[in-house]
């Protein structure tokens, strides 16, 4: 909304409303003040939850310090939400197609959190919601997602004329100096030559008709890297500090990436995808960020407040769609380890169980305990010093990610 009054402003020749033009101004902005909201108001929420008895009812794992959480607020994602929506609104171009599936991931997935949390505090119903339904609202959004960049037309790719013609790419926009604006399903695939991949490849034995079918393959992606890290995020979200660290340094790689792909000079450099319009992603990610790191105020150890599903489903699809939309969805399984790590570790403890319980009579564990991070809780390790080590590793990864775009 501030956007389009400092436009206005900017006509008239207001003195500085020409710094809302660029996005590094509003993407400070937007960090600066979802910090603030996450903080000055976080307080407030977490005194409402609280006065409302929004309490954590924690089962016995056995873990040290379990018992004392017993009681804490839980539902504070409804603080990130709060942190990343108000200030997308005010410094964003709301009528950015990307911006627009961007807010609606987000109260999407957190409407679904927040329902399995009301379920479980106010209807004493320990289960939540049905994980069906989850899986369905997450199938849902994967759909919606896919579906928009396949069809709509302001989600294009900016090639030069004679790539377009040699792909046989669906021409949108003729530009200056042979360059068009195409509907294509190129994605940045790191480690291959080009840093290029064509879901329309995958379909070659539909002939010329492979991009009319190339939803086949694609939407299927989409929804599974959606449910993938969003239930990733929600496994993570177990000690005290994790899942709202590992976001925040996650968010930073995404924040480059968003940056440099909107940007021609620096994609051309990179040899990565222009995306024309995803500046505003920027804006978007920068709240993001500032709403997992002033959520870290009140969450860090001993945590005053638990995201909850409300929190957690809503960071793993703002990050899963974020990197689909940028068209950097391969690099999810460096930059998101942490999530595959701990996805693996409960599958690979949940497999082993059910086949040993087979074989054997008696299931067997391959971890003391799974997630991954409550094994090294049973072995003895304190959660703040797993959750740093965790960190640690999470900037490791992020950096990681961010070398890729010169890997061929």
């Amino acid at each position: 909304m501030l956007y389009y009054l400092f436009q206005y402003l900017e006509k008239i020749d207001f003195p500085g409303a020409g710094l809302f033009q660029y996005i590094t101004f509003r993407s400070g902005l937007a960090i600066i003040l979802s910090l603030i909201i996450s903080i000055v108001f976080g307080n407030r929420i977490i005194s409402s939850l609280k006065r409302l008895q929004v309490g954590e009812s924690v089962r016995d794992l056995g873990l040290e310090g379990q018992k004392e959480k017993e009681g804490t607020p839980t539902m504070g994602g409804v603080i990130i939400v709060l942190a990343i929506l108000i200030p997308t609104i005010l410094l964003a171009d709301l009528s950015n197609i990307y911006v627009i599936i961007m807010l609606i991931s987000t109260v999407w997935l957190a409407g679904i959190g927040f329902a399995d949390d009301y379920i479980k505090v106010f209807k004493k119903n320990k289960e939540g919601l049905q994980g069906r339904f989850k899986i369905y609202g997450q199938i849902g959004l994967g759909l919606l997602v896919g579906l928009t960049m396949l069809y709509h037309n302001d989600i294009v790719v900016k090639v030069h004329q004679e790539e377009a013609k040699e792909m046989n790419l669906q021409v949108v926009d003729n530009l200056d100096e042979g360059q068009v604006y195409v509907k294509t399903t190129l994605t940045n695939m790191p480690f291959i030559a080009k840093n290029l991949l064509d879901y329309k490849k995958v379909l070659r034995f539909f002939g010329d008709n492979d991009g009319k079918y190339v939803w086949i393959i694609f939407l299927p992606i989409v929804i599974f890297i959606i449910t993938s890290v969003s239930n990733g995020a929600n496994l993570t979200d177990g000690i005290d500090g994790l899942a709202t660290g590992v976001s925040a340094i996650v968010a930073v790689p995404l924040i480059v990436l968003a940056y440099v792909s909107s940007n021609t000079d620096i994609a051309d450099y990179l040899n990565i995808l222009y995306l024309p319009y995803t500046q505003e992603l920027v804006v978007f990610t920068a709240s993001f960020l500032g709403a997992c790191i002033g959520f870290l105020w009140y969450n860090s150890y001993p945590a005053q407040v638990f995201m909850g599903d409300t929190g957690s489903l809503a960071i793993g699809g703002i990050i899963a769609a974020l990197a689909i939309l940028i068209r950097k969805e391969w690099l999810i399984p460096i930059l998101c380890g942490i999530f595959l790590i701990e996805n693996l570790s409960v599958v690979m403890q949940v497999t082993y169980f059910k086949y040993t319980k087979k074989k054997y009579g008696e299931g067997r564990r391959i971890f003391k305990m799974s997630p991954i991070h409550h094994h090294y809780q049973k072995v003895g390790m304190h959660e703040s010093k797993i959750v740093i080590r965790f960190w640690i590793v999470g900037v490791l990864l992020a950096i990681l990610t961010v070398i890729t775009l010169k890997v061929r």
